[in-house]
């Protein structure tokens, strides 16, 4: 319930923002897909949405390298574009990634994350929607997983 509420709230935060506009969402997969569905549900404007496979998690840790598994489609050039992440931790994985999106000249890209974790921030960002601020500790659930395990829970749980 705490989870959909925050989503809502994002959902409306964005809907204001983008009232009479129609940005493109792009969701990184695996993580990010039911937060993106939800999001997206609560959404009152016109809206697209695409995915991107971008890891760079094996186990328990990042492997340091940014693997992109599912190339964008869609010309963003002159576009509106939200990043959907489920969630950003050191910010390496945005921080290599959106380069390549700015390179095709979107004329405006924000980023709307479910989680973030500030104390294990290595690469600044610019976060514009956040749904919850958590401590620097492993966590499933809600499409987060621990090797392919886990996105299925409705909850988010930490691993001790």
């Amino acid at each position: 319930e705490i989870i959909l509420k925050r989503v809502k709230e994002m959902a409306n935060d964005i809907t204001k923002d983008y009232a009479g506009r129609r940005p493109l969402f792009i969701a990184i997969l695996n993580g990010s897909f039911m937060f993106a569905s939800d999001l997206f549900k609560h959404l009152n404007i016109e809206a697209e949405l695409c995915f991107i496979k971008l890891a760079s998690y094996k186990g328990l840790k990042s492997s340091g390298n940014v693997v992109t598994s599912i190339g964008l489609e869609d010309d963003l050039f002159g576009k509106e574009v939200i990043i959907v992440e489920d969630i950003v931790d050191t910010g390496k994985t945005l921080h290599n990634f959106l380069p390549k999106l700015l390179h095709q000249q979107p004329r405006s890209m924000r980023i709307a994350t479910l989680l973030h974790k500030s104390a294990a921030t290595e690469f600044p960002l610019t976060l514009d929607y956040v749904g919850f601020d958590i401590p620097n500790k492993f966590v499933v659930g809600y499409g987060l997983d621990y090797d392919g395990l886990g996105r299925n829970f409705k909850e988010i749980y930490q691993l001790v």
